[in-house]
């Protein structure tokens, strides 16, 4: 299930969603860069092992604030191309409305926050993994969570691929997130009763993230003296200013 199309539209360039996509592109060409052992030791001093925090002998445990960097560099870390560009095409989606009725500032501490969050989530409910976590997901899912928020009866286009067959649906944002939320939030939880498996998907992160973004939201929205209301034809062509047909 992967949303193609929003109906919400912008009055300011999103100046920062577009440089926060160029920097994780950036620090992804430069991992591809390394080589296997090179990779391997970046990877640990940057992406995120929640053993070193919870589960670490004494003499190998996180000692200064340094050490603590990878709840936030794993952001802007990924796996792989796939990886890569899911994360970014659903920032590139989402991102520009949510950062348009945040204002560009607080949209990065918003972002930085979220990410922070869903590390620290992540961390909390696999304490003993030794696999480093790495991935935009977390900070993107608060950014899906803040989209919600404010634009709960916005469209999505969506695509659903059946075998080689993509059906396209639109539906409305806070039914897409219901099932996405319902996804992760099970899916976290049978984990936690499976043994633990190497390199598994951060269900926890994507939660953590999206609550934390439904929390910031009303606290980091502009008010309406800072940010004037879309007039009713200020929207896109057969839809209202908040995605509404």
């Amino acid at each position: 299930m992967l949303p193609i199309e929003i109906a919400v539209p912008t009055r300011y360039p999103a100046v920062v969603t577009y440089a926060l996509i160029a920097l994780n592109c950036v620090v992804f060409l430069f991992q591809v860069s390394l080589s296997p052992s090179e990779l391997e030791a970046f990877l640990h001093e940057f992406a995120l092992i929640p053993a070193r925090y919870f589960a670490a002998p004494p003499d190998m445990a996180a000692q200064g604030l340094a050490d603590y960097l990878p709840f936030l560099t794993n952001m802007f870390l990924h796996g792989g191309w796939v990886h890569l560009i899911l994360n970014m095409w659903t920032l590139w989606l989402f991102g520009p409305a949510v950062e348009d009725r945040l204002g560009s500032g607080r949209y990065l501490a918003f972002y930085l926050l979220c990410g922070l969050v869903a590390s620290i989530a992540h961390a909390v409910f696999n304490p003993t993994s030794p696999v480093p976590a790495l991935g935009a997901s977390g900070a993107i899912s608060g950014v899906l969570g803040s989209f919600i928020m404010m634009f709960p009866l916005a469209r999505l286009v969506i695509v659903i691929p059946v075998l080689f067959f993509p059906f396209f649906f639109e539906v409305p944002a806070f039914l897409f997130a219901a099932l996405w939320f319902f996804t992760q939030v099970t899916a976290g939880i049978a984990e936690l009763f499976m043994p633990a498996q190497g390199g598994g998907i951060a269900w926890w992160a994507h939660t953590g993230g999206f609550v934390a973004g439904l929390a910031l939201t009303p606290v980091l929205h502009k008010s309406r003296e800072r940010y004037r209301d879309y007039q009713a034809d200020e929207g896109i062509l057969g839809f209202d200013p908040r995605g509404r047909p």
